[in-house]
Parts: C-alpha cells; sequence; structure tokens
C-alpha cells in the first residue's frame, strides 16, 4: 500500500473528505487516498501480498471473463445461495473451475478459516493457481493452521459406534441400548446409514453377518426402484416375512440425533430440504460432548445454585450435563441424581417470573440495575441457550419485538403499544396520539415537558401529524434504547453454543419455540410419544389408552401435562424429543411409578379398568401436589 508517513495528517479521504487518509491508489497518476475502513466501504481492493498495493474503485483489477454460457444464477458453492454469474466485486469467480462462482464474503470466511494450508477451490481442491488469483483480488489468506485443526478432539465422535435398537417391538428386557457381542443381543447396524440399529433377535437374523436395512432406508431404497435388489441379499436364510422385521418402523417418534437421518432426509427431498426446528436444535446438539459435568442445585436456593453452576470455572456447556440435587440440611452430604429436563424446565420457569423481563404472557426485557451489575442478563441469555441445546424446553415468553432485535437487529425493529408495560408510559402515548389539534399537543408537550428532554424526544411541533412520530420516538426509546445494555449483554450470553447465528440464521424456524408456547397435549400424542420397551401386558396397555383417552374428555381429575411432568418433569415436549424416549413398562404394584432420569414410567396391573384409574389419578395427583408445594416454598 502507497504510504505517505509525512503528510498523511493533510491528506483528505476520497470517501469521508476528512483528514489523515494514510492510503493511496498505487495507479500512475492517480490521487485518490482513503482511510483503510473508507476503502473497503468503497469497494477498493488491498491486497495482502507483495508490496501489499491499494487499488481505488476505478483502478482496482478485474477478473476477465471470455465467454459466460451460463446465463441463469448459479449457487455459490460455499454458502449455496443463488448469485448472477457476473464478476463484480462482491463475486469472483474461480481460475481454475469455470462453473464455481463465490461471494466475496464468503471466500473471506472460508480464508480466515482456512488457512494458507487448507484455503482451495471448493470443487477442483486446486490450491496455488486459486489461491494466486484470490490474493490478487483482495482475499487475505492468514499464514495460520485451519481452525478445526486447533479444535480439541474435534473429531472425537467419528470414532464412536452407534448402539441403539430402533425396531418398533425390541424383545430386548435390558433396553433398547443393551448390546452383548457374539450373541443375539448384538446390536447389528444399518448397512446404508449406519445411523439405525437392531438387535439381531428383535429382526430375527441369524448370524452378525447378514445385511440389514432400516426402514427408511429401506424405503429409499424402494422408491428408487432397487427394492428387488436389495431384497435379494436380505436374510437369505430366513422366512420371516417383510412386515415382521425389515420394515420395522423406528420406535423413536422424532428425530435421532445423528448425521445418518439427516442424509436420509437429504435423500427423500433433495435440495428442498426443510430446515424445522427439531433439525437445526439437533445440529446444535452435535457440539455437546458424552463428557458428563455435575451441576449441584440446592432446591432451597434453586436460582442461586443453578447461577453458581454455570458460573464455576469448570462449567463447560459442551459437555453433558448431569443434574445433581443436594440438602444443605442433610449431615450426611447424600446426592440425589435429578432429571436434566426437569431442571432445564423448572429453570425457564424462574427466568419466565423473574425480574429480568417485563410484560404480561409476550415479555420484553426489564431494566434492572442491579441484575445489570451483576451480569445477570448474561446468564439469561446462556441458560435459553443452554437449555435449547441441551433438551430443555424453550422460552416461549418471548414478545415478538425482542425476538425480532435478537434476529434482524433493533435497527430493523418497530415496537407496538403492546411492548410498554409501564402504565403512565402508555397513558402518555395514547394522549399524544389521540391529541386533536396543534395546541393540544403542544400542551401535552408542556405537561411532559422533563420526561420527554430527559429521554430525547422533544421535537418542534409544526403540524398535526407530527404527533405520530413524537409517539413513535417515545415508543422506541421505552422498548429498545432504554434496555440497550440489557439487551446487549442477554444477546452475548444467547451465543452460548452458536444458538444465536443460528437464530439469526434461521429465524423463522426460532421464531415459533421463542414467542410461543408449546401445543396442546392430546390422548394420540402421548400414545405415540411413550414406547413400550419390554414385553408387557396387553391388559394394562389397553386400560392406559382408554386412560389417555378419558383424561382428554376432562372424566379424570389430572390433565395431559399433568401426566407427562409426572413421567418426565417436563410438561411440554422439548423442540428436539426426549432423550432418553419416553418409554412404558408394567409391574405388579400398587401405583404407577415416574422415573424422570429416564423419562421412563412404570404402570400398575390391576383386574379392572376402574382400579386403574383411580390408582393412576391418586398417585399423579398427590405427587405434583407435593413437588409442586415444595417447589413453591424453595423458590
Amino acid at each position: 500500500m502507497k504510504v505517505n508517513l509525512e503528510a498523511h495528517r493533510i491528506l483528505k479521504c476520497s470517501v469521508c473528505k476528512k483528514t489523515g487518509a494514510s492510503i493511496g491508489c498505487v495507479a500512475p497518476r492517480c490521487k485518490r487516498s482513503y482511510h483503510f475502513p473508507c476503502g473497503l466501504q468503497r469497494e477498493c481492493i488491498f491486497q495482502f501480498t507483495g508490496n501489499f498495493a491499494s487499488f481505488c474503485w476505478k483502478h482496482r483489477p478485474v477478473q476477465i471473463i471470455t465467454s459466460n454460457n451460463c446465463r441463469d444464477s448459479l449457487l455459490c458453492t460455499i454458502c449455496l445461495e443463488f448469485i448472477e454469474p457476473i464478476p463484480t466485486y462482491s463475486v469472483l469467480r474461480s481460475p481454475c473451475c469455470k462453473n464455481a462462482w463465490f461471494h466475496r464474503d464468503c471466500l473471506q470466511v472460508q480464508a480466515i478459516n482456512a488457512g494458507v494450508f487448507f484455503f482451495r477451490c471448493t470443487l477442483c481442491n486446486n490450491s496455488d493457481i486459486f489461491q494466486k488469483e484470490m490474493l490478487r483480488m483482495g482475499i487475505h489468506i492468514p499464514e495460520k493452521d485451519a481452525s478445526w485443526e486447533l479444535e480439541e478432539n474435534a473429531y472425537q465422535e467419528l470414532l464412536q459406534h452407534y448402539e441403539h435398537c430402533d425396531v418398533r417391538r425390541c424383545r430386548c428386557k435390558e433396553g433398547r441400548d443393551y448390546n452383548v457381542p457374539d450373541s443375539k443381543w448384538e446390536i447389528k447396524r444399518c448397512q446404508c446409514c449406519g445411523s439405525s440399529g437392531t438387535h439381531l433377535a428383535c429382526s430375527s437374523l441369524q448370524s452378525w453377518e447378514q445385511n440389514w436395512e432400516c426402514c427408511e432406508c429401506r424405503s429409499i431404497l424402494y422408491s428408487a426402484g432397487e427394492f428387488q435388489k436389495a431384497k435379494k441379499h436380505a436374510l437369505p436364510n430366513t422366512n420371516v416375512g417383510i412386515n415382521d422385521c425389515l420394515l420395522e418402523e423406528s420406535s423413536p417418534k422424532l428425530p435421532r440425533q445423528s448425521p445418518g437421518d439427516q442424509c436420509k432426509d437429504l435423500l427423500r427431498q433433495g435440495s428442498k430440504f426443510r430446515r424445522d426446528i427439531s433439525t437445526l436444535i439437533i445440529e446444535l446438539g452435535f457440539q455437546v460432548k458424552k463428557r458428563p459435568k455435575k451441576v449441584f442445585i440446592n432446591k432451597a436456593n434453586f436460582w442461586n445454585s443453578a447461577l453458581d453452576g454455570f458460573r464455576n470455572q469448570n462449567f463447560n456447556p459442551s459437555y453433558t450435563i448431569e443434574i445433581v440435587y443436594v440438602n444443605e440440611n442433610d449431615h450426611f452430604g447424600r446426592e440425589q441424581p435429578g432429571s436434566k429436563q426437569e431442571f432445564l424446565s423448572l429453570l425457564m420457569q424462574q427466568l419466565e417470573n423473574s425480574s429480568l423481563f417485563e410484560g404480561s404472557l409476550s415479555k420484553n426485557l426489564s431494566l434492572n440495575s442491579q441484575a445489570l451489575k451483576e451480569n445477570l442478563y448474561y446468564e439469561a441469555g446462556k441458560m435459553v441457550a443452554i437449555s435449547l441445546v441441551h433438551g430443555g424446553p424453550s422460552p416461549g415468553f418471548f414478545s415478538q419485538t425482542l425476538f425480532n432485535c435478537l434476529a434482524y437487529g433493533p435497527e430493523n425493529t418497530q415496537p407496538i403499544l403492546d411492548d410498554v408495560s409501564d402504565f403512565d408510559v402508555a397513558q402518555i402515548m395514547i394522549r399524544i396520539n389521540t391529541a386533536a389539534t396543534v395546541d393540544d399537543l403542544n400542551s401535552l408537550i408542556h405537561d411532559y415537558y422533563k420526561y420527554l428532554e430527559f429521554i430525547g424526544c422533544l421535537r418542534l411541533i409544526t403540524s398535526i401529524s407530527d404527533k405520530y412520530m413524537l409517539a413513535k420516538d417515545i415508543l422506541v426509546y421505552h422498548v429498545i434504547k432504554r434496555v440497550q445494555a440489557p439487551f446487549e449483554s442477554f444477546k452475548q450470553g444467547l451465543k452460548t453454543l452458536g444458538v444465536l447465528e443460528k437464530i439469526q440464521t434461521y429465524p423463522e424456524a426460532f421464531f415459533h419455540i421463542f414467542c410461543h408456547k408449546p401445543e396442546n397435549l392430546s390422548a394420540k400424542i402421548l400414545s405415540d410419544l411413550f414406547t413400550v420397551h419390554t414385553l408387557s401386558d396387553v391388559q394394562t396397555l389397553g386400560f392406559w389408552n382408554s386412560y389417555l383417552q378419558a383424561v382428554e374428555d376432562g372424566k379424570s381429575t389430572v390433565t395431559m401435562e399433568d401426566i407427562l411432568i409426572f413421567a418426565t418433569g417436563c410438561k411440554s415436549i422439548p423442540p428436539a424429543g426426549f432423550k432418553p424416549s419416553p418409554s412404558i413398562e408394567c409391574l405388579h404394584m400398587d401405583f404407577p411409578v415416574g422415573n424422570k432420569c429416564d423419562n421412563c414410567l412404570a404402570l400398575p396391573i390391576t383386574s379392572t379398568y376402574k382400579e386403574f384409574q383411580e390408582s393412576m389419578d391418586f398417585a399423579i395427583k398427590n405427587t405434583l401436589r407435593l413437588e409442586k408445594e415444595e417447589n413453591s416454598h424453595f423458590i
């Protein structure tokens, strides 16, 4: 870059017209000088190689394309968004592949992440010609190793094998994760995707060497016309019907956390793959390592113990969370394992009812100076991110204005009157909006002069239409500008595990779970949600389905939410589903038992339906009542 150290104080920038322009164009007779940020804004090119030359917008190097047969839009091979295949400052073409086009911003991010050792053409992997051209066009390629090579244990999950039985009727009494090599309970993985499995006995396989495809892969092969070919080498020595084993449906009703499932969906839908919320959160969950980290929670001081756990220097949000309940009055120091999803559900309830938010149903951030001083807004954002990624519930109480500020930025968000929770401020705005004459409006400004001066919303009134701009200024100040510091702190916390970035990339998918409560549960939803792990009493399972229908019809003292809380600790299904999947077993006992750590509901075996319903109603109602009293007392 051409730098005149002696005269840089008097040189004026050709863009902003201010002095201190120390960079000049290297083209002969070109006298343009500019600041580095101004040059970037004006689309100048700075070469980060050789003499570090700089070119203004008139003399910058361009890519010469001799012939371009592609008239239609093409995909940027990095972000996969459509671009016009015309070389401009913002659009570049690979020098080694004619159909490889990129956004400049995408290339720059790729170069920073890949470094000089891994930055290459995305199609042909050429590095020499590609890097030389990109350096000429102003792409900065740092001399460092790739960012993914610097991450500790970055590929550890590739060494893990999938070990779970996914057929609808698992016959193993020890559960779906039970795996004993060289036995009938050895788990065989799908030969196509590797992300589904079955016990040999559950699919009537005689040996581990036999090929097996899961239901979803087999349906893809069938629709592709390859079913007969697959059928020819599957189960050659058995006479078991296809409906009994090969086409068994996977038991989980929600997507499992594995890349193979996403590949199956991509096979079905191709480039039109819909990024639904469960898939996005499952992708975020890939960051969570199987290394457990205990979080000790004292129910007598729930909020503070949760804060202490998250603030602990040894806490890592990318580790698996194990909840351990402790009692400060227990002199023996006994620990009680707790349900992670129940803990996260209670945590979201605490946030919703805390002083960090204001409003009735749809809430915005409040201005709490003590909370700001204690950095609680950051912790709140961090808690929301952790709850989503670790399989907990979503907030569901954000206002649309707060969500739009997070997703699109405060500068692109227009609040509404319903966002104002302060009654006095709302009355001021209503009186301003209903002013009939300029004199009435000036009178209101006189009445509220000190307030308007304090918030910086005083304006000269020349016509009655100015009242709308005045009301809008007050609204923007009260809802957005007033809470700018809490918002920035909350946003930083929400960046934990990449959640905010995901929200800003797919705002439509996240809007519903942040601003709306989950749908009401029904008998069918709960019936499909719970799977039968072991061979169970047929009559009891019939009683169970009848009981769900009775609860839905209002013929019971409990609700659908009560049943789910009793079994899992959550009153709604998390966006990414439960892990492990909720299950049912039938046992000879007097009352049902809910194991919230394993999401398992044990049903009592009774002789009549009346006994079954009375047992279920009594246990669920009284258990939840005691837990509610305990939690209310503690909180």
